[in-house]
């Protein structure tokens, strides 16, 4: 086994524990991995603290996930808690901080082998949400997990659409509290992380009713089982919704209630609040709403949808490279698999991604840190394009790459399908990203509204938002292409893609506006241009993502070596995108067939320029085998010893054989007499 050392990562191999296939990737790498390492990082210190946590993390038998595969539901729930609880004592025996880099480090490397995940967004619920008073005297409770909540928006029969929500809050000025009921089946809260065995309090979303009049959702904090004995409340029926594609140990729950009486002082009331007489004060704007699931949306784009690409692309390259497998010149040695090139195609621009994804990451977490700021200060401005910018980041992010880990799944042929190889976990972790936290069309057409609304804007010549100043452009030209080397220049690509975008909503917006001036509905002309719009939205969500990472090339301009991989990353990200949607960029006008070639040249040429890299590229994600708890991602890349020592451990190879004694035995008896 390859060394783990705190301070330096994986130490260097001299060649005799690690696979030889492997270790001759890592002598010719271009670029030094420890310094891509602390720019993924935020910084050396970064590094050697997260270092510091894995290593701690991975000391302690607790967090051990060697038997994770071969777990029951039941064994995963009961798992994830425990692991939850003691990893909160330790983090405050070692001193680290709340939300701190250290919390936010064992975060990354337990991820989904804890619970409490709703939990976390209970409480963001009440900081962002709720008063100063609120914030007192929920949020101690919360972090020492004397309560544990869960965030109950979502319904039975509704989800994204949040005006649809049935759940219903009715002020009583006689008694002063909420009366909250579910009025039919469709509108029991269902999905809840936490709520179905864990959770004794709840951020209930519901419509605030006052003197017979529907003032909209507001969300009210609700306890739903005792603490004393864990039963349920009075006129709460709760519960766990049963086994999922994944997320076993999640318990995901359903709950009903009727007339389940809340204390005045519970409604959230940041915003908006609810006088003793029954008089309605609102602060701000509706849209506040929306605040706590973009807080939602921006952090799972980094903890949980990139660093599952990041993990699947590393066991996916190292994997391709121990993997050998026929000849690519008669008479030679069998091929690493990642020598072909329909491999490198699989595999190279899901690296490139991972890539992109992060320096989305960071321009989307800097945009946000500003709206929030403001939102604290009631300044709303910035939330209609941060919430724009928020959704459809979350689209691309989550389609991209869940996409991706199915591709670096079935790249690793028939091991990829094993649970043991880690790839499946992951991908049926992260499909799940596409519906929860906004279904990804429904977050596609709001994106589409900001877009719709902004063109409007230009047209008549008011300013824009940055992200879509580039809707006020009049003149658009060919694509200045003359060989195939001119894709290589971030300046056309990035052209490229933002004449995509601007044609795509433009197109949009005309034939919306066309069917509304001929006498159709507006909702009905919006449902037949929804497709469209939805495209749209996905074509400005792709450019914004090309443009940010250009942009964040310039800050290495003295470092000769992370730059050049980092633009061979970039130019792969783009054309890889163009390549597979040459149909949109073809109709847009812009390029012409000639071109298209070119790009495709392009393309293919970067699989090789980046193939020598590809294992120093996902060694810099660093994770540790611990992290991964993959059979055929380790550092060490003994790949197909690791599958047998751990196919060996599986309880199916040690328990008594029933069926061979009920069902078989009989049958084979016959043959003894005949053989």
């Amino acid at each position: 086994m390859a060394m783990w050392n705190a301070s330096k990562g994986f130490q260097n191999s001299t060649g005799q524990d690690v696979n030889p296939d492997l270790d001759s990737e890592r002598k010719t790498a271009s670029f030094s991995v420890e310094r891509l390492t602390n720019i993924l990082d935020g910084g050396a210190k970064n590094t050697q603290i997260r270092r510091k946590v894995d290593a701690v993390l991975q000391s302690d038998p607790e967090f051990s996930r060697e038997n994770k595969y071969f777990q029951s539901q039941n064994e995963r729930y009961e798992g994830a808690v425990r692991r939850s609880l003691y990893l909160s004592k330790k983090i405050e025996e070692l001193g680290w901080v709340t939300d701190g880099l250290e919390q936010k480090y064992c975060y990354r490397a337990l991820g989904d082998d804890l619970a409490f995940s709703v939990h976390q967004v209970f409480m963001k619920s009440i900081l962002g949400l709720g008063t100063d008073e609120q914030i007192a005297k929920w949020i101690p409770l919360a972090e020492k997990h004397y309560i544990a909540g869960t965030y109950a928006q979502t319904e039975l029969g509704h989800g994204t659409y949040l005006r649809g929500l049935e759940t219903m809050a009715t002020f009583d000025t006689t008694t002063q509290e909420f009366i909250l009921n579910t009025p039919k089946i469709s509108a029991m809260k269902w999905w809840p992380g936490d709520l179905g065995r864990t959770a004794t309090h709840a951020v209930v979303f519901a419509q605030l009713y006052l003197k017979g009049k529907c003032y909209g959702i507001h969300p009210f904090i609700v306890q739903i089982r005792s603490l004393h004995n864990h039963s349920p409340a009075p006129g709460v029926t709760v519960g766990d919704i049963g086994p999922k594609m994944d997320f076993a140990q999640t318990d995901n729950g359903f709950l009903l209630l009727k007339n389940v009486c809340v204390p005045k002082e519970n409604m959230l009331a940041r915003f908006s609040q609810v006088l003793p007489d029954g008089q309605y004060i609102k602060r701000g704007t509706d849209k506040i709403n929306y605040l706590t699931m973009v807080v939602i949306r921006v952090a799972i784009i980094r903890s949980e949808v990139l660093t599952t690409l990041m993990k699947a692309c590393t066991i996916a390259v190292r994997y391709a490279v121990v993997r050998r497998q026929s000849e690519l010149k008669p008479g030679d040695p069998e091929s690493k698999i990642l020598d072909y090139q329909t491999q490198q195609q699989k595999l190279l621009p899901q690296l490139a991604t991972a890539y992109a994804f992060h320096f989305g990451c960071d321009y989307l977490q800097e945009i946000f840190d500003q709206g929030y700021a403001e939102t604290k200060q009631g300044k709303f401005d910035l939330l209609p394009e941060l919430h724009a910018l928020a959704s459809g980041f979350k689209v691309i992010a989550t389609e991209f790459s869940s996409a991706g880990v199915e591709i670096c799944r079935k790249a690793c042929g028939g091991h990829g399908y094993s649970l043991l190889s880690g790839l499946p976990s992951l991908y049926t972790k992260l499909v799940a990203s596409c519906t929860y936290e906004g279904e990804n069309t429904v977050l596609l057409l709001q994106t589409a509204r900001f877009l719709i609304k902004c063109f409007g804007m230009a047209k008549v010549g008011q300013p824009l938002p940055s992200s879509v100043a580039y809707l006020s452009s009049t003149r658009f030209g060919k694509c200045g292409a003359q060989e195939k080397r001119d894709f290589l220049n971030p300046d056309i690509y990035t052209e490229t893609y933002k004449q995509r975008a601007f044609r795509m909503v433009e197109d949009a917006a005309v034939k919306l506006q066309t069917l509304i001036q001929s006498g159709t509905a507006q909702h009905e002309a919006w449902n037949v241009c929804s497709v469209q719009l939805a495209r749209a939205a996905a074509a400005h969500s792709h450019y914004i993502i090309v443009q940010t990472f250009v942009k964040a090339l310039e800050r290495f301009e003295k470092e000769l070596q992370i730059q050049r991989i980092l633009k061979h990353l970039c130019d792969l990200f783009a054309l890889h995108g163009i390549f597979s949607n040459m149909g949109d960029f073809l109709q847009a006008g812009h390029l012409s067939g000639k071109q298209s070639n070119m790009v495709t040249e392009s393309y293919l040429d970067l699989l090789a320029i980046i193939r020598p890299d590809a294992v120093p590229l996902v060694d810099a994600f660093d994770f540790s085998d611990g992290n991964l708890n993959s059979a055929i991602g380790s550092y060490d890349g003994h790949a197909y010893e690791r599958l047998f020592e751990w196919a060996k451990k599986s309880p199916t190879n040690k328990q008594d054989n029933q069926t061979f004694e009920k069902y078989l035995k009989p049958l084979f008896q016959n043959a003894l007499s005949k053989l």
